[in-house]
């Protein structure tokens, strides 16, 4: 499926990203305490990273159950109630999802009507921090909905890394 390639394309993206804000938070401190001369870059553009990163990794993780789950209880179920208690988690990732994405555009649309910046010393518009809540949020919705009508198909469902 087109999605399921985006998604994997998106948590390579968001991996790099991680990488790229481990650099940058290493050359960071090898500025500051090594050579005294901190930048004016390297904690704002990591935090940026971490931020995208987190954000447009998370509809893969949904996908492939990587998130944090408590199953000690549900594991006891039978599988038709394992498979109903699933559906309604979907639910729930599903509505918090578009309610988060509904309101991050509305953040976002805002602080780039205004032209709100980050006060920082790089001084970025607020708005490339705020958009990809809406994105990454949108993206999850998408995903939560793919799962919830893969469940009552009858799909199998997955498994974490803990199994």
């Amino acid at each position: 499926m087109m999605f399921d390639r985006l998604m994997l394309l998106l948590a390579w993206v968001a991996a790099v990203l991680f990488v790229l804000a481990g650099c940058m938070l290493t050359y960071e401190v090898l500025a500051r305490y090594f050579f005294v001369r901190p930048t004016i870059w390297a904690a704002e553009l990591s935090q940026l990273c971490l931020i995208w990163g987190s954000l447009l990794g998370m509809p893969w993780a949904l996908a492939a159950r990587r998130h944090i789950s408590v199953d000690a209880v549900t594991r006891l179920l039978a599988p038709a109630v394992q498979r109903g208690a699933e559906i309604v988690a979907m639910v729930c990732v599903l509505a918090f999802s578009v309610m988060v994405t509904f309101k991050g555009w509305e953040i976002f649309f805002e602080s780039f009507e205004r032209g709100r910046t980050s006060g920082t010393m790089l001084d970025l518009p607020a708005w490339v921090a705020e958009l990809p809540i809406a994105v990454g949020f949108a993206l999850l919705s998408i995903q939560a909905l793919i799962e919830i009508i893969g469940l009552l198909r009858g799909k199998d469902i997955p498994k974490g890394v803990h199994e």
